[in-house]
């Protein structure tokens, strides 16, 4: 009988000495330390799944979109973003988020759009509204470039008023939405799931994850905080 512990008969042990087995040959494989010119990993995390809406006053039925894009095509000298039937997009605002740079942007028909020969995908209308950056410069090829696009959407069949409380009843086709109540308003009724936080600013925060092919419904209601102060009982 011994107290020693056997490492070599431990299932635990053995599945760690392969991992560091396995993490040593792809770093002298494919040279993963160094300059990282030879390095397996050839792409960038994208972030072109999350999005973000700030609803301004209900009565003006605005909200304010903040999202990100990873350009990946060489050549590409646009982002074409194609706003949704309905909507009316107005002050936008593009970044490239590698240097920090404003890019310059116009808003556009579906009709002007076609003229100009610009690449759009799918069936587009005349009168369908598209905000057009001009990247810093053609992408160059085996590279990538990031902007973000602000933009303020205005949309009275999606966000509006319902006697004293708000209302936002739009679909989501991005993985991850995030929707942040107007300053003073709580939310009263959501038929989605989702997680819901106060920001820190006192704004309330809705979070949700559409991990499906199609859209998602995302329906709920908010009222006003009574903003007149209580009086303490006598």
């Amino acid at each position: 009988m011994t107290n020693s512990l056997s490492l070599s008969g431990n299932p635990g042990w053995r599945a760690f000495a392969w991992s560091v087995a396995a993490l040593a040959f792809a770093y002298s494989s494919f040279g993963v330390v160094g300059n990282g010119q030879d390095s397996p990993i050839t792409e960038r995390g994208y972030q072109d799944r999350e999005i973000l809406y700030e609803l301004r006053a209900p009565e003006s039925h605005a909200f304010r979109i903040t999202h990100d894009y990873t350009v990946r095509k060489a050549g590409e000298k646009y982002y074409l973003n194609i706003v949704r039937t309905g909507s009316h997009v107005t002050d936008p605002e593009s970044i490239d988020l590698d240097s920090g740079e404003k890019l310059k942007w116009e808003i556009i028909s579906g009709k002007q759009a076609r003229e100009r020969g610009l690449p759009l995908e799918g069936a587009t209308r005349d009168d369908t509204e598209i905000v057009v950056t001009r990247l810093a410069r053609p992408l160059a090829a085996g590279m990538t470039n990031r902007i973000r696009l602000k933009e303020t959407y205005s949309d009275p069949k999606s966000y509006y008023l319902d006697g004293d409380e708000l209302v936002w009843d739009r679909s989501f086709g991005r993985l991850r939405n995030t929707v942040v109540l107007p300053a003073g308003w709580y939310l009263t009724g959501l038929a989605t799931p989702a997680t819901i936080q106060t920001l820190a600013d006192g704004r309330v925060s809705v979070y949700v994850v559409n991990p499906r092919n199609d859209e998602v419904r995302v329906y709920l209601r908010a009222r006003r905080r009574d903003r007149r102060a209580r009086q303490p009982e006598s």
